[in-house]
């Protein structure tokens, strides 16, 4: 619940009951948007489900229902569950009906068509059937296996009829309609045929046995009806990936309780539980480890088909599969909190919700029917005037209200949208809304955040430039003594480095934190400052020689931090934040669309110009303070730009908010996932130009199935209606209507479906082709032995070429090194210690884990 203004805006999904096309939904939206206080209603077909913002205030879900029940269809309030667990697609018993009403329905229409129209085709009949004399019996049988076919699909005549007394006729109205029209001319010519043979009028009894229609409405219901067996079917396929996600949830979970391993159903895991998850087995619900050592595969979820190992104090997730090792970890989300219930959510109400462009399809649809029916009723006038049968008017009125096909406009978006969120979240890309979705593929600039998007967001120091008459561990215990305070990635790089090389800080007193510029504090009571050059220059500070000094770092992509104390500057530690290995193939990839990327950061200029020179970014800005972000986000858009903002921090948010489509990455804080309409699970930024992707070929696959929808009613409406009878002698069969257009809505969600052969491009990681045709080349010699040894701390490609360098500098080693498994494959020939290994990797600055 949100406030706006003095309102207390809810927001609620209700299911419907009783819609069968687009007019239906249409009719509810207008039905609920009357009520005062709704804000807002999207309905959609293709989850019989509507969402309603409203202020509590002033209406209620029991006046929402009733204003839907009024309309003349079924609401009710469909509170989300409190898990997601396993379950069959939703549309299987719906599917399971159509097809039983569907079988029946042939065993009674077969052999209808059989005596109507077996004597056409030369097909031999009973003798009873056979003459004039005969025709009452053939005209009765028809009628008694025309009644069965009614029957079974009655739903039509009591939804359709009853939109029409409430005058909001749909799709149903014009199939009762038209079938019901055929069905009682059939019984018109029954007793036409009956008087005749009572009268000896022989023509009448001839002219009326050739015209019972009793086949076209058996036909027109069955056909109907295989075309919603085949749409509920293939409306099935688009919820897949909802239900794929639904399946993935474990239902019991091994609970440690008083030291033993007992085993409970998830509904009963409450926060604060330790669970134990051996190999193979599913994570149950999010938490934290707090034993133990496993390999993750998370690829369910974030679509990453590599294992993540997990070590204590490491987060894991619900329907993750533990692959190898025993953990146990402390539950921290249960039930409908888990990461999983949400991204469900999340794609259900993506699904649920409407795109700005299925606004002109609603619009036509909520006059199309009465339309429709108005067109059929002027066709039957204007043949009579002309001077055709009564048969042909009323056929051709007929063929006119049953080929007419709201349904494909209805269906034309949300099924492409269904299946495009569904096979986002497969690949790890959550679209919170359909608007999102489509907005996504007018996006002409991608602006990045540069830490923890661009980069690993795990800085470390490069440099430590002490002043003269100052150490680097003294500037460091420094530094590290006036960082303890602050919560800035920096700090955490000088801290972190202040720890490896065994410096303890000193206690501080007075901490202030600097908003854009640093800190200080008080040591020993002195006053001392640490942060960029602006704090430097407010303090009045001479730079001196450390400005060319600070520029020379910044070029080579290194960000200068300034510790001084109220008279002097007394030395400098240069930062780097590691460029992640999926960030120049993203930005690449994000140019090959021709898009314009935007790095904004808070470095200085030179850093900034020297990162995007590394990376290939055509803009930078620079030096923006957190508050300014959305300012330089609506500057953008001022210069006609259709602007999506990634990023993952707290002060990103109203960056993401004010961007036309905000992208959060997963790994980022709730408020920025909040405040993003695309969410990224894997926190990679290749996945920006693979959502962008997918968002225009929704979009297209939208576009054209609304042309299909809106061509096939152009020109079936006048070919049913007769228009071209008179130059061509076309003329469409009430029959023939149906087959087509049970066929149209099918063919609109075919085409939808066939967004599912989506696929992402193979992804390529830094090394990988290297570490596969070292060892190809080095297994030509026999007298080798393959070694692999696992390294700590490699960070980047610096580090691996660092690795490299030093491991082949060893006679008798062929090493290739992969920074994606943390690993280098060593091929060894002659004698070559394990210690002469370790010693070199070690001395290069990193730890060696094993070595196998």
């Amino acid at each position: 619940m949100t406030r706006k203004g003095n309102w207390m805006i809810e927001q609620k999904k209700f299911a419907v009951t009783g819609m069968s096309c687009a007019a239906c939904s249409a009719h509810v939206e207008k039905a609920v948007q009357k009520l005062d206080g709704v804000t807002k209603v999207e309905v959609s077909l293709l989850t019989n489900s509507m969402m309603v913002a409203f202020d509590s205030a002033k209406t209620d879900a029991q006046q929402i229902c009733g204003a839907v029940v009024h309309a003349g269809y079924g609401a009710s309030p469909a509170d989300v569950p409190q898990e997601h667990t396993k379950a069959e697609d939703p549309t299987v018993v719906q599917e399971k009906e159509m097809k039983s009403r569907l079988i029946r329905s042939l065993l009674f229409l077969v052999p209808l068509m059989y005596l109507s129209m077996g004597h056409m085709m030369g097909l031999p009949t009973p003798a009873i059937f056979h003459g004039p004399e005969n025709a009452g019996v053939m005209a009765l049988t028809q009628l008694l296996l025309t009644l069965p076919v009614i029957v079974f699909n009655r739903k039509f005549f009591q939804t359709g009829f009853k939109m029409l007394l409430l005058r909001t006729p749909n799709m149903d109205s014009l199939i009762a309609v038209g079938s019901g029209a055929a069905l009682v001319y059939g019984v018109f010519a029954l007793y036409q045929i009956l008087w005749g043979l009572g009268h000896g009028d022989v023509d009448r009894v001839q002219r009326y046995s050739m015209d019972l229609y009793y086949e076209s409405a058996a036909t027109i219901l069955t056909l109907i009806t295989v075309g919603k067996y085949l749409e509920t079917r293939s409306k099935g396929k688009t919820g897949a990936a909802i239900t794929a996600l639904m399946n993935l949830a474990p239902q019991t979970a091994m609970v440690v309780r008083d030291g033993q391993e007992i085993e409970v159903p998830v509904e009963q895991l409450v926060v604060g539980d330790i669970i134990a998850v051996r190999p193979g087995g599913r994570i149950p619900c999010d938490g934290i480890v707090i034993e133990g050592t496993a390999s993750v595969d998370e690829s369910a979820l974030t679509g990453e088909s590599i294992p993540v190992e997990k070590h204590e104090g490491d987060s894991v997730t619900t329907a993750t599969i533990n692959r190898n090792g025993v953990i146990r970890f402390r539950a921290t989300r249960v039930g409908g909190d888990t990461t999983l219930s949400q991204m469900i959510r999340l794609v259900e109400e993506a699904a649920a919700s409407k795109a700005p462009i299925a606004k002109l399809a609603d619009r036509v649809s909520g006059v199309f029917v009465p339309v429709v029916m108005l067109i059929a009723l002027v066709t039957l006038i204007v043949w009579l005037v002309l001077g055709e049968t009564t048969e042909f008017a009323l056929s051709t009125a007929i063929a006119v209200l049953v080929i007419s096909c709201p349904c494909a406009l209805g269906l034309a978006t949300p099924v492409a949208i269904m299946v495009g969120t569904g096979k986002g979240a497969e690949n790890g890309i959550l679209f919170r809304s359909a608007e999102a979705l489509e907005a996504l593929h007018t996006v002409d600039t991608v602006v990045l955040d540069k830490t923890g998007t661009i980069t690993e967001g795990r800085p470390r120091v490069t440099d430590i430039l002490p002043a003269e008459g100052m150490s680097e561990d003294e500037l460091l215990r420094l530094a590290a003594s006036i960082e303890t305070g602050s919560e800035h990635p920096l700090a955490e790089a000088i801290l972190r480095c202040a720890e490896e090389r065994q410096i303890s800080p000193q206690k501080v007193t007075d901490f202030e934190a600097i908003f854009g510029r640093g800190a200080s504090a008080y040591l020993q009571g002195k006053k001392y400052f640490a942060g960029n050059r602006a704090l430097m220059e407010e303090c009045g500070l001479p730079l001196g020689g450390w400005q060319r000094t600070a520029e020379g770092l910044a070029e080579n992509g290194r960000t200068p931090l300034y510790f001084a104390d109220e008279t002097r500057i007394l030395g400098m530690i240069a930062v780097m934040d590691t460029v992640k290995p999926s960030s120049p193939e993203a930005i690449r990839a994000l140019r090959e669309q021709g898009i314009d990327v935007v790095m904004l950061t808070g470095d200085n200029r030179v850093t900034a110009q020297a990162i995007c020179k590394e990376l290939g970014i055509g803009e930078a800005i620079a030096e923006v303070l957190p508050q300014d972000k959305s300012a330089h986000i609506t500057q953008l858009q001022e210069r006609g730009k259709t602007v999506a903002m990634v990023g993952d921090g707290i002060n990103d948010a109203p960056a993401l908010a004010k961007a036309d489509v905000g992208i959060a990455v997963g790994a980022g804080t709730d408020v920025a996932i909040e405040s993003a309409g695309v969410v990224l699970m894997k926190s990679d930024l290749r996945d920006v130009p693979t959502a962008i992707r997918l968002s225009r070929t929704v979009l297209r696959n939208i576009k054209q199935n609304l042309f299909w929808a809106f061509f096939y009613n152009s020109i079936g409406i006048p070919l049913a209606a007769g228009v071209f009878y008179a130059a061509l002698g076309w003329k469409l069969n009430p029959m023939f209507a149906a087959a087509a257009m049970s066929l149209s809505s099918f063919c609109v969600v075919s085409n939808a479906l066939r967004l599912r052969r989506f696929r992402v491009p193979e992804r390529r990681e830094y090394n990988i082709a290297e570490a596969e045709s070292k060892p190809a080349e080095a297994s030509k010699e026999d007298d080798s032995m393959k070694v692999t040894m696992k390294i700590d701390g490699m960070m980047c490609t610096h580090c691996t070429g660092r690795v490299d360098q030093v491991l082949n500098a060893i006679d008798g080693v062929s090493a290739t090194v992969s920074l994606k498994d943390k690993a280098a494959y060593l091929e060894i020939t002659g004698e070559v210690s394990r210690d002469v290994l370790v010693k070199a990797v070690t001395d290069a600055g990193y730890t060696v884990v094993s070595v196998e």
